[in-house]
């Protein structure tokens, strides 16, 4: 503890943490609020072509912010029975910090918006009070609508967690049906062991069930073919077919089709599960998916955005200004194309037949192009890092049947060669998403970046490189003897530069698929598999 206060201290007390923090430190009373930017709850009754509305933030920014509001708005007092304070943690008293709201980004616009909280703030007192008792009501109905059983608001803590605090700041009885299934929800992500606790920030069945397909597939054993049948049919089971989502507001009259991340989360399906699960369901037995598998690909095709590529939950969500805003500090409030989601739906695409020439192949092969590292890499925006991101693309032209001697995959594969690790393997860190901080480098090798780059290396036609023998050796020597691998790093994220995340799975998935692979390549004395992931 002595450590973490001192950590704090130095990078200039609790007054620098981020805006969601702050929330928190307003709520128990320990920073004042004019330390947290003002968010009206009177956003909820904003048009939709408004500059600032919550359609035009990403799904999870969307559900942490609308029960946030409504806190906002009423500024309860949270519980704190034993009266733990922290001002041991301020390099100077809270109340006499100055300027405690400033732009994210050092910018016109960002001062603009800056100058923006200052107005709202002195008018805010002036609001109607009836205009504001409608807007949160709208604010709870949202909530309610999207509360999503035991599963939880968007099936994330940090709105989970808010939709509890606004039905009992609203005074909800504890036996109301909506406050008890916000608490079961928050409950269900709460791991105790015996041994340690901690909170799960969100769960991950789908994701993780059809990357393990993907990996006992490529096994190729044929007593692997029942228990991977019975996971694909439950992952079927899981398509989104009769909620329209969110997404709908600027993909109006599109049929939904897609999957979530968790075991239920239907307002908001992934395009990334979607592309996952597709691409295993067709891989396995096409015919019998067959209904799924066009489903899901008439909702990918649909949520194409403008620039060609694909984003996670929403298509266009490229309202970059709104970055600018001192609410969005932490820098993710939204959800644009990136290069990792867009391959996974190219490889998807590909893989069921689209040919090249179709608009959809063509508009997400520019923008990959368009969004290729002056390195060669790609960036990795749900994996650490550009290791992921490369390994992405380079199964998705693999998928694609671009050229393994085109300049964009020969610039790749010099690039993963170049970062490959002493110990054959390769690993890389958070700080990748750092500006002007190296990519795909680390004080150490991990067993699923280096299966990454080694999918990747084989993707691109190199199984007989040495580099990819070495990768492998590096796998095989450090497999315990359960079969699994050490990995504590965190080779995932949720927000860049905020917030990183470690997949159990990942450690044993990529691996045993990396080897699967290089297996069946070298067996087939083949320089390629086509498949899209």
């Amino acid at each position: 503890m002595e450590r973490a206060r001192a950590a704090i201290l130095a990078h200039g007390g609790a007054s620098r943490c981020n805006v969601f923090t702050r929330i928190l430190l307003a709520l128990f009373g320990e920073v004042p609020w004019n330390a947290v930017p003002v968010m009206p709850v009177e956003i909820m009754l904003l048009p939709g072509w408004f500059p600032f509305h919550v359609d035009k933030i990403s799904y999870w920014s969307r559900t942490v912010l609308v029960p946030l509001l409504v806190l906002m708005a009423l500024r309860p007092k949270a519980r704190n029975p034993h009266g733990i304070r922290i001002p041991e943690l301020f390099v100077e008293p809270p109340e006499t910090v100055r300027d405690w709201i400033s732009p994210p980004t050092p910018s016109v616009t960002g001062h603009a918006f800056a100058l923006l909280d200052r107005l709202v703030r002195l008018g805010e007192p002036m609001f109607p009070a009836e205009r504001r008792r409608r807007a949160i009501d709208k604010a709870v109905a949202f909530v309610t609508e999207r509360l999503n059983g035991e599963d939880g608001l968007g099936g994330i803590f940090p709105a989970i967690a808010n939709s509890l605090m606004m039905f009992d700041c609203l005074d909800y009885p504890p036996d109301h049906p909506d406050r008890v299934t916000a608490a079961a929800a928050l409950r269900k992500l709460v791991i105790l062991d015996g041994e340690q606790g901690y909170c799960q920030p969100c769960l991950s069945p789908v994701w993780d069930t059809a990357l393990a397909c993907h990996a006992l597939m490529e096994a190729g054993e044929a007593r692997l073919t029942a228990p991977v049948r019975q996971a694909l049919d439950w992952l079927a089971d899981k398509q989104v077919l009769d909620t329209v989502g969110d997404w709908a507001a600027v993909r109006p009259g599109l049929r939904p089709g897609g999957w979530a991340f968790q075991y239920a989360n239907p307002h908001y399906p992934d395009l990334d599960d979607t592309a996952a699960v597709a691409l295993a369901l067709d891989r396995f037995d096409a015919e019998r998916y067959e209904t799924a598998i066009d489903r899901a690909a008439e909702w990918v095709l649909g949520m194409q955005s403008r620039n060609g590529g694909w984003g996670s939950f929403d298509a266009d969500n490229t309202h970059y200004y709104l970055n600018h805003i001192p609410f969005a500090d932490h820098g993710a409030l939204l959800d644009p194309p990136t290069a990792d989601v867009s391959a996974r739906c190219l490889g998807f695409l590909a893989q069921r037949g689209l040919p090249n020439d179709h608009p959809a192949i063509t508009g997400v092969l520019a923008f990959l192009r368009r969004e290729q590292e002056a390195d060669g890499s790609w960036f990795g925006r749900w994996g650490t890092n550009y290791i992921y991101g490369t390994w992405s693309v380079l199964a998705a032209l693999n998928a694609a049947g671009i050229d393994p001697e085109s300049a964009e995959i020969r610039r790749a594969v010099a690039w993963l060669l170049s970062h490959q690790r002493a110990d054959g393997g390769w690993g890389e860190s958070g700080e990748s998403y750092w500006p002007d901080e190296p990519h795909g480098e680390a004080p150490y090798s991990t067993a699923s970046q280096t299966a990454w780059a080694l999918l990747a290396l084989m993707a691109a036609g190199e199984v007989a490189h040495p580099a990819v023998a070495r990768g492998i050796t590096y796998l095989i020597e450090t497999q315990d003897r359960d079969g699994n691998w050490d990995e504590p790093w965190y080779t995932a994220v949720g927000f860049p530069r905020v917030f990183y995340l470690r997949y159990h799975g990942y450690r044993a998935f990529f691996p045993l698929f990396a080897l699967a692979r290089y297996r069946r390549l070298s067996l087939a004395n083949s320089r390629r598999v086509v498949y899209g992931l």
